[in-house]
């Protein structure tokens, strides 16, 4: 299936690139996070030992969320404000 992936604030500065199209196998978020982490050097700023959010076509979701063709997944790390 094709999905697209949406990367926010740091994370989007440390791969460079705020999107991207992925053909996967994966059946869900936690899957297509292993897929990516598998690539390895920058995208290891999605590793499970940071904070990192997930959103499925726009709803926050976790990583057992079921993924389906032309979804849109989103990461980015937690908000901050003051």
């Amino acid at each position: 299936m094709k999905i697209t992936i949406r990367y926010f604030a740091s994370l989007r500065e440390s791969l460079g690139q705020s999107h991207e199209e992925l053909v996967t196998e994966a059946k869900n978020a936690g899957q297509v996070r292993d897929v990516l982490l598998s690539r390895g050097g920058a995208y290891a700023c999605l590793s499970r030992d940071r904070s990192v959010r997930i959103a499925l076509n726009q709803v926050m979701v976790n990583e057992d969320a079921l993924i389906h063709d032309n979804a849109e997944l989103a990461f980015f790390p937690p908000v901050t404000g003051g």
